[in-house]
């Protein structure tokens, strides 16, 4: 059964249409209690702005059957951007987010933005010409980046993992493609790629681990950035260790969870401990392969990471949560201690029903949320009315 909805702008029906909400004009009467000829009217607009099209026909329930209306999500397309502290994925996709063509590179983030940046557009052209595109065909940029953002901006603000990033225009280095150019904390992009194109109604944590440790907040689908955009930067709680050691994070504070649980402090117990590692992600490697002191160490970690998203889980009473980020590629092993921790310390209630999982892809999360943010912002109601009446 339809639900009638509030708005029906040329924005809003194809909204309605891209989400599979509705499937012809006569859904989308029905969805929005607009009348059939601004239902028409809008409807022939979209086809004429070439962001929908009509292809067969629907079941008759008396009468003649339905056309169909479908998005066309090869209208245009858009860049996604997922910038890490060790690397770089950029990724070309079409309005669905499906990916046409990608490629990564190895970077350091504290060579600051200008020279960044610069292999980041080198990337872009790359995937462009592999997908057989031009600069012209962008409609819009998504960036996540390893640090808190000003959303409104695209400005880092004080990232401590991105030395000289602070107040730097991220926008700006886009330029050639003359569009809009969406940034946010990685984490808040990752969850958007967790809900994936159809969206979701659910309340969702989305938990990175990687080198830092960040929560992507879903309220009933939909990113939480909070007042100033930083909600979600439980990497910096403090965490009281069971042998009351004390470490120093890169904040400047002391027993960070990110200090204690993140790929950093991973890798420094792995050494500690005598394993023949060098990089987080041998750490990792060995424990999805069964090595037993790998194993420990990465239950261990999810132990400490557990113990934060219990509180969350009282506070906020999440469907599920989604763990991600390279460390997440153990897989078993930081779920087991993570869901040691948050079912033994969370109340019953809010416990009771609670999923926590994996994500199904880490290493695609970002790069599909950050195309979904520029879809989104793209095609919002607003920039779809302003692009049919240009």
């Amino acid at each position: 059964m339809l639900v009638a909805s509030s708005s029906a702008s040329a924005g809003a029906l194809l909204r309605h249409v891209r989400t599979g909400r509705a499937r012809s004009r006569a859904e989308l009467v029905a969805l929005t209690g607009a009348s059939r000829n601004t239902v028409s009217a809008r409807v022939d607009q979209l086809i004429a702005a070439n962001l929908l099209a009509e292809g067969g026909r629907g079941w008759s329930t008396g009468g003649r059957p339905p056309t169909l209306l479908q998005f066309n999500s090869r209208a245009g397309c858009v860049l996604a951007v997922d910038l890490g502290v060790t690397s770089v994925d950029v990724a070309v996709t079409d309005l669905s987010a499906q990916v046409l063509a990608t490629v990564g590179h190895s970077i350091d983030i504290a060579d600051g933005p200008r020279p960044v940046l610069a292999e980041v557009d080198r990337l872009a052209q790359l995937v462009l010409a592999d997908a057989g595109l031009e600069p012209a065909d962008v409609c819009a940029v998504g960036v996540g980046v390893p640090g808190p953002v000003e959303h409104s901006s695209g400005r880092p603000f004080h990232p401590p993992i991105m030395p000289g990033w602070h107040d730097f225009p991220i926008p700006s280095a886009f330029g050639r493609y003359e569009c809009p150019v969406y940034v946010d904390n990685d984490v808040n992009v990752m969850a958007l790629g967790e809900m994936g194109a159809a969206g979701s109604v659910q309340d969702v944590l989305v938990v990175k681990v990687g080198t830092g440790i960040g929560c992507g907040v879903i309220v009933d689908g939909r990113v939480y950035r909070g007042a100033q955009g930083s909600a979600g930067d439980i990497g910096h709680i403090h965490v009281t260790t069971p042998d009351g050691r004390l470490v120093t994070c890169r904040c400047g504070q002391e027993n960070c969870l990110e200090a204690l649980a993140g790929g950093g402090a991973l890798l420094t117990d792995a050494v500690a401990a005598g394993l023949p590692v060098r990089t987080t992600r041998e750490v990792v490697e060995r424990a999805a392969q069964g090595d037993g002191a790998a194993i420990e160490l990465v239950r261990e970690a999810g132990r400490t990471i557990g113990t934060v998203l219990a509180a969350l889980v009282n506070f906020f009473n999440p469907h599920r949560i989604v763990v991600t980020g390279g460390v997440a590629q153990a897989g078993v092993p930081l779920l087991a201690g993570i869901r040691e921790s948050v079912y033994r310390r969370s109340m019953p209630l809010a416990a009771r029903a609670l999923e926590i999982t994996v994500s199904a892809a880490p290493e695609l999360s970002g790069r599909i949320g950050a195309a979904l943010m520029a879809i989104e912002g793209f095609l919002d109601e607003e920039s779809v009315e302003q692009a049919l009446a240009r």
